[in-house]
């Protein structure tokens, strides 16, 4: 059943976002009251941003999920500097542990089946977030769990598989992940200001349960990046090869959240939407960044994350909120 839809925003043409901002912000605000930011990039400017319920461009938002893809793109970047070997790598040479685990199964779960939701291991009850995130070593924790299902065949959404991402990171790179990230991310995108969290193992949360926290700006330019095929300026900052297979994965999995019919693969969702293709990253409360090849845009929305309304604030944002929006970046359609 839909949720109750609260979010919804027109504008009058594409051409006419900076007169749209111009509209009285109280008008907005009464059809989108959860929403904290709204950022379109079109043709390479941005044509619309505005902020919400006291907050601003300076704020850090709590980007949940959205970890995830950026955890994606620094994974990329280690496997194009020669640090991991490819997504096909298995956990065994970064968890040696598993090598003599008396499930032969776990040797064979590969880096790409992590980033898929797909790798059979340990996922943590999410009405009991609150034990998992007190666990002392959840990395080795996940590690020496009995699997869930046999590797490859089944999505199961696993926040906790997905923190091992930063720990192979760390441990490919002899970096931490923040570390990494500023050199080869964060630095040459000009991203100074944002927060990261470790979870009790010691390394930086790779799943967005303690979650990233950027400007909505700078996880635009993280959209705008991709949507560029890894350049931003005249700097290859992630190989082209890499940002292809995050838009064009070989193997996919359905999602039951998201746009209906959404496809997961390597931390980030696919959608064929009115005829467009659109990767996007999604986070818990409806914290959406929408990349569109084929209109040269990209969309970044931050919202709050109380849990009592995350849901309705999610769907609010698909089924009303972005099909305004994209009417307004394509209006033939």
């Amino acid at each position: 059943m839909k949720k109750r839809v609260y979010l919804f925003v027109v504008f009058s043409c594409i051409s006419c976002f900076a007169a749209a901002q111009a509209l009285s912000d109280t008008a907005i605000l009464k059809r989108t009251p959860g929403i904290y930011s709204l950022l379109l990039s079109k043709n390479d400017k941005i044509v619309y941003e505005q902020y919400f319920n006291q907050q601003d461009k300076n704020t850090l938002f709590n980007d949940q999920s959205l970890t995830k893809s950026v955890v994606s793109l620094l994974i990329g970047i280690a496997i194009d500097k020669g640090y991991i070997k490819s997504v096909d790598e298995k956990l065994t040479d970064f968890f040696p542990q598993l090598k003599t685990d008396k499930d032969k199964r776990k040797q064979q779960i590969t880096l790409r089946q992590v980033m898929n939701q797909a790798s059979g291991l340990y996922h943590e009850d999410l009405e009991k977030l609150g034990d998992w995130l007190h666990i002392a070593d959840p990395a080795n924790y996940v590690i020496k769990a009995p699997l869930t299902s046999d590797p490859g065949k089944v999505f199961h959404y696993s926040n906790a598989a997905s923190h091992l991402l930063s720990v192979i990171l760390t441990k490919s790179t002899r970096m931490d992940t923040k570390a990494f990230a500023d050199k080869y991310l964060f630095g040459p995108l000009n991203i100074k200001s944002y927060e990261w969290e470790k979870m009790r193992d010691g390394y930086y949360d790779g799943s967005g349960l303690l979650s990233i926290r950027l400007r909505s700006a700078d996880m635009l330019k993280l959209g705008l990046l991709v949507l560029h095929k890894g350049k931003y300026g005249k700097a290859q900052v992630v190989s082209q090869a890499w940002v292809n297979a995050t838009i064009n994965p070989t193997i996919t999995y359905p999602t039951p959240w998201g746009f209906e019919q959404s496809a997961y693969a390597l931390c980030w969702y696919h959608k064929v939407y009115n005829g467009a293709a659109i990767t996007y990253a999604l986070g818990w409360g409806g914290q959406f960044m929408f990349i569109i090849p084929s209109l040269n845009a990209v969309v970044m929305v931050n919202q709050p994350v109380e849990d009592s309304e995350a849901i309705k604030r999610a769907n609010s944002l698909i089924y009303k909120l972005f099909p305004a929006i994209f009417k307004e970046l394509n209006p033939q359609k």
